[in-house]
């Protein structure tokens, strides 16, 4: 059952069209990506999910309940996390989560023990009592996502949380993510780097000027855009034999040679993988190595807007 269901969204600023008739579903414990490129109108779309944007057209429901900028029912069961840092550099971790506890009408021992376990969640227990100041840029964002998570969000939006911290700093942002999507939270993550999508989402809807351009799993997306696997096999003595054979299978659509490295297209590599691999050792053919080469979502998003992810 969907837990926020979006319908003809649109926004526009003067001439400019920052969200044309945006519209998809998230269901209950489900992790939706918005995969675009910086402009494609991520932010203004999850804003106005947010309740801090009113649309110029469309429905948002939370629940089945209208939700928008007024609602405060349905305001309370979302969890923001904006891609600016929305906390005070003078105050420590501690007393920064208990100001944003308060107004989320938390007081005394439920704010307090609300806190200590936002702190374990994203893993700054040990820096509680330091300045905000003196946090690195991951820690902050950490910290950050911490204050969405305060008041227990049955959908947890956030707008590109990873972006400039340190490969490890988003390894325990997205672990921290992941852990709340384990717990049934509803998640809208919007990214412009295709490998957090994959790692994390269920389903993506890849967005471009203002439009969702497709949306659906990783390999439903590929299968949209009939993108081929690519099995690379690195083969000593017996190559010839064995490339002659691999040209009779019939699930590999192209054999390409180049030195000892042969390169077949085909679909669905990994269900063919075991045929390949016989047919090479029937051939008596050297296998050195073989890797699986799948597309992902920057290819897909390559084919359907004609330019690269990070543009």
């Amino acid at each position: 059952m969907a837990l926020l269901e979006v319908e003809k969204l649109s926004k526009s600023y003067g001439s400019n069209t920052a969200v044309a008739e945006v519209g998809f579903h998230i269901d209950k414990g489900e992790t939706y990506g918005l995969l675009g490129p910086n402009g494609a109108g991520k932010s203004t779309t999850i804003s106005i999910i947010a309740g801090v944007l009113k649309a110029d057209s469309g429905s948002v429901r939370i629940d089945g309940q209208e939700h928008g900028v007024s609602n405060a029912a349905t305001k309370g069961q979302i969890g923001f996390v904006p891609q600016e840092l929305a906390l005070y550099p003078d105050l420590n971790a501690w007393d920064n989560l208990m100001f944003f506890a308060r107004l989320y009408g938390l007081s005394g021992a439920k704010a307090r023990s609300r806190c200590g376990e936002i702190l374990e969640i994203i893993d700054l227990t040990d820096r509680a009592k330091e300045n905000v100041s003196t946090f690195s840029g991951g820690m902050s964002r950490r910290l950050n996502i911490g204050v969405g998570m305060l008041n227990r969000p049955r959908l947890l939006i956030l707008d590109e949380p990873a972006v400039g911290v340190d490969a490890q700093s988003r390894n325990a942002i997205l672990e921290s993510i992941q852990r709340q999507a384990a717990d049934g939270v509803s998640v809208l993550y919007t990214t412009h780097y295709m490998e957090e999508a994959e790692r994390l989402c269920d389903r993506v809807g890849i967005i471009d000027s203002g439009r969702i351009q497709a949306e659906g799993t990783q390999r439903e997306l590929i299968s949209q855009v009939g993108e081929d696997d690519t099995i690379v096999l690195s083969l000593g003595g017996g190559k010839d034999r064995a490339v002659r054979a691999l040209k009779e299978l019939s699930e590999v659509r192209e054999v390409s040679v180049e030195g000892s490295e042969v390169r077949l297209l085909l679909k669905d590599a990994r269900s063919v993988i075991a045929r390949i691999l016989e047919v090479v050792t029937a051939s008596e053919a050297v296998l050195r190595s073989v890797e699986v080469q799948e597309p992902d979502l920057e290819a897909v998003f390559l084919h359907l807007t004609g330019k690269a992810l990070r543009e």
